[in-house]
């Protein structure tokens, strides 16, 4: 009855005509205040709702577009203090019987400043309740764009399947996105995705990428103009006024907290490193006990104008707890967690194979199968570097095996850089403060399932007469555990990990994560609309990566950075990583491919990891099969969802365009290697999903947030060797036995280079509170897939299980290789799934993030 009074009195009328809708949105700080300004005279931010299902005629039968509706109380919102979300209501004029059901929406932005568009949600929409459209994009105001911004629902949609009325706008889209037809250099609101190669590194550094001699992942492009000097290198930036280019969306600004260690490293490199220079002029480490000082009480730098102008420039941007405390200066580090509960067992012989095994950088080892160990080199250019290992070195030390029992007892196993370095050695030994060993440590695995070093080589390069570069070689073994000659060991050690850390630094994580993803993200973003399964499924693996290596090549793998600061490569660096890049294969990189190559795994069908570790107890391989299986079960799961046979993959257009320009343009010199998939099977896609995944989210955290707890302690990861081995007789050697701590840290890193080395560590290491890990979603609205949603949280409970097991494992007294002498479990794989609150937050030597963020 009070209905029909309604209707009589026109108390309702047209209610059935209104659809209303929630807009949750970020605002940029600087701006609000003027757009409410712009509020009063008649600027606002408008919505157009586009059918997904009534076709326009007189619009080439496009969507029907609505009319203009505003965003209501945005003068009623006072302007935040700090970026937070904030909703605003909206309503449209819109009969779902006449226009159609809603797929997609405009959004216009007449305000003077951009903002943060996370969703737009329409409640009750009639016959089809709830309609989410997920945005994730700054919008810059209108005369910002060519073309309007256009947001899609959550709906999922292979090319095929796309209502033919939002067709041509996801093609728009993505012809938008490609912007093939703008040349640059672009500014900060434009969405343009191109490739470049790396020519942007600073002068008199080579261009990498286009050519065979000096292959390169392409990144993306700027359209900066080239330099006055070198029309094939591109122009940089200063350090402090602006931001290399990326596209808007790769880039959150102050509205993510993971940004404040950009920040961070901005202010290192431009005002703390300098004052570190000063300080640290004609100052050497004469003790472990100097080094300790660093976390126990601090440094006190000289007064820093340059920080105090960053600190007035970037406001709330700066990352407390990584820069030196305001007013006094004070440079204190934290204490590392490897020697927090020992402060000297890093040096056992038991550390020094399990971090090996559970370190930073796990992923160098191989089983032994030749005996002594080869050369891969070119014998016409090197001559024979067979190693110079015998057995007689051996004797002893293989708890009563030969060393053939050894070996065929798959006992035998070795670090080696010696190819990974010689070719460099002439040129990087010639640099001032550089004596650099090409290092092959050879490992046994014991009985109780340690793995202990029981040879080193050292060798350095000898320039013959007739061009051949042979090596000079010399085998350190452990001889004794007191005076002179236990630190003759301890120094072959340091070499070993001077060597071992170059490589983690420029190949594990640089190269094999950082600058390999950059391609896929840019593909993509290019060919797979934001409606596509597969964009669904890989976005959350992006995030932020094009922003941190758009900074990294501005400061820290560029000419004069902290990279070639810090790490003996120097300048030759980056063109090492080319040479290296040269033999990167994508199907390696997934683990289960990566364990077999190096042998320390074999296919095993019966076991439910399908492979069987040759070393049981390592645990980066262990945790990390876990991970692995759980990403391949939920990448199928999701997978099969969309693609029940290989024709549909096959006539996926956008599928097949973003897979042939990843390999043809973004991995173009690499395109013609038969290793590639070819992308016409479900499988074959099911398993390139699994490995981008595994090297954005477990292969990176495995290779970046322990780079504090292990390096941070300088002696234990040296980044370089200044001086040659001591030899008995010699006055160096004098010197060792009356005072080898000051001889060990003096032949290792400088202090300058060190508190600048462990300074950005620190910040590199460390979670964000917003920190976004995988099994989790920054959107729950990602999809309205059922299905999908479904899988996904299957995923979630895989890896908080898989987290209990990891403590089960690292609670097992049996396991050595999981805490080892200095008490320091190993959880860089520990997913941190069940962690949605962001609790561990800082350096946790734990936790998968989705992505390569830092």
């Amino acid at each position: 009855m009070l209905g029909k009074i309604r209707d009589l009195t026109g108390h309702n009328k047209n209610a059935h005509l209104k659809l209303k809708g929630n807009v949750v949105l970020m605002r940029s700080i600087a701006g609000a205040i003027k757009d409410g300004l712009g509020e009063l005279v008649g600027c606002h931010v408008t919505c157009q709702l586009i059918s997904s299902t009534v076709a326009d005629p007189n619009n080439g039968n496009r969507g029907k577009v609505c009319a203009e509706a505003i965003l209501k109380k945005w003068l009623r919102n006072p302007p935040p203090l700090r970026a937070s979300e904030e909703q605003f209501r909206v309503t449209f004029n819109w009969e779902v019987e006449k226009h159609g059901i809603p797929g997609a929406i405009i959004v216009k932005n007449n305000h003077a400043s951009e903002f943060f568009l996370k969703t737009i949600t329409l409640d009750d929409v009639p016959g089809h309740g709830t309609i989410v459209f997920v945005a994730n994009s700054w919008v810059y105001p209108q005369s910002k764009y060519r073309y309007n911004r256009v947001f899609f629902t959550n709906r999922t949609y292979l090319p095929s399947q796309m209502p033919a009325a939002l067709k041509p706008y996801r093609d728009d889209e993505l012809r938008n996105l490609r912007g093939d037809d703008q040349q640059g250099p672009y500014e900060v609101h434009d969405r343009v995705y191109r490739y470049d190669v790396y020519n942007d590194l600073g002068l008199p550094r080579r261009v990498l990428g286009g050519t065979k001699e000096f292959p390169y992942p392409r990144r993306c492009r700027t359209g900066r103009k080239p330099t006055k000097t070198d029309p094939g290198s591109e122009s940089r930036l200063t350090l402090v006024n602006g931001d290399i280019y990326v596209p808007r969306d790769e880039r959150f600004g102050d509205i993510k907290k993971s940004d404040f260690y950009v920040y961070a490293i901005k202010a290192l490199v431009n005002a703390v490193v300098p004052a570190i220079k000063v300080l640290c002029e004609g100052v050497e480490f004469d003790s472990f006990k100097d080094i300790t000082r660093l976390y126990e009480g601090g440094i006190q730098l000289p007064k820093i104008p340059a920080l105090e102008e960053l600190r007035k420039k970037f406001q709330f941007q700066l990352a407390k707890g990584v820069l030196p405390v305001g007013g006094d200066y004070l440079l204190k580090h934290p204490m590392p967690q490897l020697i927090k509960e020992h402060k000297t067992s890093w040096m056992t012989d038991e550390e020094f194979g399990r971090q090996i095994l559970a370190g930073v950088n796990p992923m160098i080892v191989r089983r032994l199968t030749d005996f002594p160990p080869r050369s891969s080199l070119d014998p016409s250019k090197y001559g024979d570097h067979t190693s110079t290992i015998t057995e007689a070195h051996l004797e002893n030390k293989l708890e009563g095996l030969t060393v053939q029992q050894a070996l065929d007892g798959n006992r035998l196993y070795i670090l080696d850089h010696h190819d990974n370095f010689m070719p460099f050695l002439v040129r990087i030994n010639s640099l001032e403060g550089n004596f650099i060993y090409a290092t092959r440590t050879l490992l046994f695995l014991r009985g109780d399932g340690t793995l202990v070093p029981v040879a080193i080589e050292l060798s350095l390069p000898d320039e013959l007469p007739d061009g051949l570069t042979t090596a000079k070689s010399t085998v350190y073994t452990p001889t004794s555990t007191t005076g002179a000659e236990a630190w003759v060991w301890h120094l072959a050690k340091a070499y070993a990990n001077v060597n071992d850390y170059c490589w983690h630094q420029l190949i594990s994580h640089w190269l094999n994560t950082h600058a390999v993803m950059e391609p896929f993200v840019i593909a993509t973003n290019r060919h797979l609309s934001v409606t596509h399964p597969v964009h669904k499924l890989l976005l959350p693996h992006y995030r932020d990566t094009m922003n941190i290596n758009s900074n990294a090549r501005q400061m820290l793998v560029n000419a004069g950075g902290i990279f070639e600061t810090t790490v003996f490569p120097r300048q030759y660096a980056l063109e090492m990583s080319s040479v290296i890049y040269k033999d990167w294969n994508f199907t390696e990189q997934a683990l289960p491919d990566d364990l077999i190559k190096r042998g320390m795994a074999v296919a095993d069908p019966s076991n439910p990891d399908k492979v069987r570790l040759l070393v049981e107890d390592y645990p980066y391989a262990s945790d990390g099969l876990d991970i692995w299986y759980a990403i391949e079960q939920w990448v199928t799961e999701y997978l099969g969802i969309y693609y029940p046979n290989d024709a549909v993959l096959q006539a996926d257009v956008e599928l097949q365009a973003w897979w042939k320009e990843a390999r043809e343009v973004g991995h173009a010199d690499l395109k013609d290697a038969p290793w590639w998939p070819k992308m016409q099977t479900v499988a074959e896609l099911d398993k390139a999903c699994a490995t981008i995944i595994w090297i954005a989210s477990a292969l990176h955290a495995a290779v970046n947030f322990g780079q504090y707890p292990y390096a941070g302690y300088l002696p234990n990861r040296p980044s370089v060797s200044r001086k040659r081995m001591p030899a008995p007789g010699s006055d160096e050697y004098a010197e060792l036995e009356r005072n080898p701590e000051k001889v060990f840290v003096r032949t290792i890193t400088c202090k300058f280079e060190a508190l600048v080395g462990i300074s950005l560590l620190e910040i590199l290491s460390s979670h964000s509170s917003d920190e976004v890990y995988l099994g989790q979603r920054d959107t729950p609205e990602w999809t309205s897939d059922d299905e999908a949603q479904e899988a996904f949280k299957r995923f979630g409970t895989r890896l908080t299980e898989i987290e209990r097991g990891l403590e089960a494992k690292n609670a097992d007294p049996r396991l050595k290789n999981r805490n080892g002498p200095a008490k320091f479990p190993y959880t860089l794989l520990y997913p941190n799934t069940s962690d949605e609150k962001g609790a561990a937050t800082g350096i946790t030597a734990k936790g998968i993030p989705n992505s390569i963020s830092i």
